[in-house]
């Protein structure tokens, strides 16, 4: 159990916590949910006893001492370790270990029956004990299985931990906190260094966790997967609201309309006391009544709405339209070195689509974005970028999309834009950079701040086609949910890589998956793709050579022939694609039926314009004159509709 007693906190003139007061018992699943700054990690610094309450305190246990894993949001510098004698070592095995073996050799040195023989003998029994606890004797094979569950390999074991990137780091860590089977789990941000097979994997293994987890998370996903209580933590306070992420929205509005309507009826009723005092104030016969009505307006609490935090406004301006094929990919391939992260991958980009780009860490999806975005030359093949195609990049390093040299003034100043001064400073504002925030530089701005920096960058270009790789890493829920609104509002065409799952599948209708150094694409949301790639992973075949090991062997689908769930599911896919046609075709039909009515209209009244003596009918030369307008404005309207329908049957059929 975790109670947090009556705790205040404040850093200069900012209130932190002001009273919180909260008991979390043991086996709760709890999300904490709050914007940018409110003190979520701080709270768990807290509970951590690593910041110091101006005044209260929280208590981890009151009967026995609990064990707590924490996993940071930021990066922390690891031990020059091999990666299995790094999670022995954090785990304690590797401590249990030693004194096993320092036991072992010390024994047949001593003499039988002595001292020290039974302190050793005793020591030795009592290590043992402690190593089978701890289920020493299967730690390698978890450890094994919890590593590749986080996309390591078994090469990676052996591998020195300092030569890992800040988000294996991070799976090293989660790792560890898994292995040590804690009595408290706090998770500040799991999902941040995660690809969607790792997460759901983890979301998979914390399903069966029968301690206390508390989990700091912008993914809405996990959020409803994982948790059974929301604490959003606000104005320096703690509500609870029972349930998963998407019941706290929806109970969220719900006690803001009460609170609401509470506010205006008390309004009203101190509107009435007050006129009932101003009426009689000076009657002698109603004094008393009136300071009555007086001590009840002094002991009235009034009720106050929550106080509306700022959010960021994000909205794409109109953009100019680009030719039907944004970049065409043809048989691009990219190596570094001997390492080849794609082959011969074959992709059209259309106007007005949204695609979501999805893989494993170290697929190449990354890599595929440079390319997309002209920062990197293919090895091999041919990209074509459409006609008056106008691109912005939102690279995954903040360091590609800023300047660290300049402040923040100097680097929406440095695009390239109509936008006069006051109209960049109004977007300032907008985007929550107000006063004195214009002249900080933008090396000393925070995760979020860069990335809503690289946002308006990107608006003020008036760009017709978003590529952007991993946009959401650093943005709270709220402004998350704006910033997925404003894209699908978007007119432009959009390539996106995001591991917030919750985010693509409210937003894309096409995913393409990097897998193997292929492109496989999957038409519809992106649960439509989780399901088919589930259903394709179950029933493929995996043939293997002789002396091949297993996870090395290639999918029946790589080697050329179908099993027949593979020829069902291509049958599926035909049958889904003809539905979606038959409606198209149907109205295509209806355009073509009504334009060859028009066109024998026209031909008709135009035939009988030339007829002989027709100057002599000046009304009927003005009837079919404004008819014949009439006609040509809606032949123009019918052509163009005719356009859009046989472009979006292509689309489909492509």
């Amino acid at each position: 159990m975790i109670e947090l007693q009556d705790i205040h906190l404040s850093f200069a003139d900012r209130v932190v916590f002001d009273g919180v007061n909260w008991t979390i018992p043991d086996k709760s699943r709890v999300g904490l949910v709050g914007d940018n700054g409110t003190g979520k990690t701080t709270l768990f610094r807290t509970i951590l006893g690593e910041v110091e309450p101006d005044r209260g305190k929280a208590v981890i246990g009151a009967r026995k001492r609990k064990v707590v894993g924490y996993l940071p949001q930021d990066v922390a510098e690891l031990e020059p370790l091999p990666l299995m004698d790094y999670l022995k070592q954090r785990s304690g095995i590797a401590e249990v270990e030693e004194t096993i073996g320092s036991c072992e050799t010390s024994l047949p040195r001593l003499e039988p029956g002595s001292c020290a023989y039974h302190e050793t003998l005793r020591q030795y029994e009592k290590a043992v004990s402690r190593f089978q606890g701890m289920n020493g004797y299967a730690f390698e094979a978890k450890a094994k299985q919890i590593l590749r569950g986080f996309g390591f390999r078994e090469g990676d074991f052996t591998k020195n931990c300092t030569d890992f990137s800040g988000g294996w780091k991070m799976r090293i860590l989660l790792s560890v906190i898994l292995l040590s089977c804690p009595d408290i789990m706090l998770l500040d941000e799991p999902t941040n260094h995660l690809d969607t097979e790792s997460m759901e994997w983890l979301e998979n293994y914390l399903k069966d966790y029968q301690g206390c987890l508390i989990a700091v998370s912008h993914d809405h996903m996990f959020l409803d997967k994982m948790v059974t209580l929301i604490a959003e933590l606000s104005q320096g306070k703690i509500t609870l609201y029972r349930g998963n992420y998407t019941h706290y929205l929806q109970e969220k509005e719900r006690r803001q309309e009460i609170l609401e309507k509470s506010m205006v009826r008390q309004q009203e009723e101190i509107e009435r006391i007050e006129q009932f005092v101003e009426r009689f104030r000076y009657k002698a016969t109603k004094a008393a009544q009136v300071q009555s009505r007086l001590k009840m307006l002094e002991k009235m609490e009034i009720i106050r709405g929550e106080k509306a935090n700022r959010t960021i406004a994000i909205r794409f301006p109109a953009c100019e339209k680009s030719g039907k094929e944004v970049t065409v990919l043809q048989d691009v391939s990219k190596h570094y070195g001997g390492l080849k992260v794609f082959e011969e991958v074959c992709l059209t980009l259309y106007r007005g689509e949204k695609i979501a780009f999805v893989g494993v860490n170290g697929a190449g999806k990354s890599t595929l974005f440079r390319l997309l975005a002209d920062v990197e030359e293919p090895t091999a093949g041919k990209i074509t970028r459409g006609l008056n195609v106008k691109m912005a990049f939102f690279s995954q390093e903040s360091a590609a999309n800023l300047s660290y040299g300049r402040t923040v003034w100097e680097e929406v100043h440095s695009v390239g834009s109509e936008a006069n001064d006051q109209e960049r400073r109004n977007l300032l504002g907008a985007f929550l950079f107000s006063g004195d925030d214009i002249y900080k530089p933008v090396s000393v701005l925070s995760g979020g701040e860069k990335s809503r920096l690289t946002l308006l960058k990107i608006l003020l270009l008036g760009s017709n086609f978003l590529i952007l790789d991993e946009p959401t890493n650093h943005l709270d829920l709220r402004t998350k949910e704006i910033f997925q609104e404003a894209l699908l509002q978007y007119e432009g065409t959009l390539a996106i890589v995001s591991h917030d799952r919750y985010f693509l599948d409210s937003l894309v209708e096409r995913v393409v998956e990097l897998r193997d150094g292929r492109a496989f694409e999957y038409r519809g949301d992106y649960s439509y793709f989780i399901e088919k790639r589930r259903e394709t992973q179950m029933n493929a075949p995996v043939p293997v050579k002789e002396g091949e090991p297993e996870d090395e062997a290639v999918s029946a689908g790589q080697k050329g022939y179908k099993t027949r769930e593979m020829k069902r599911l291509e049958a599926e896919e035909r049958n889904r694609l003809s539905r979606r046609l038959k409606p198209l075709k149907n109205e295509l039909a209806s355009v073509e039926a009504r334009i060859a009515g028009l066109e024998e209209v026209k031909k008709n009244h135009e035939k009988e314009l030339c007829l002989p003596g027709m100057h002599e009918k000046p009304d009927r030369i003005r009837l079919l004159t404004q008819e014949l307008q009439k006609v040509h404005q809606e032949l123009e309207d019918l052509y163009d509709r005719w356009a859009d329908i046989t472009e979006r049957i292509e689309g489909v059929q492509s």
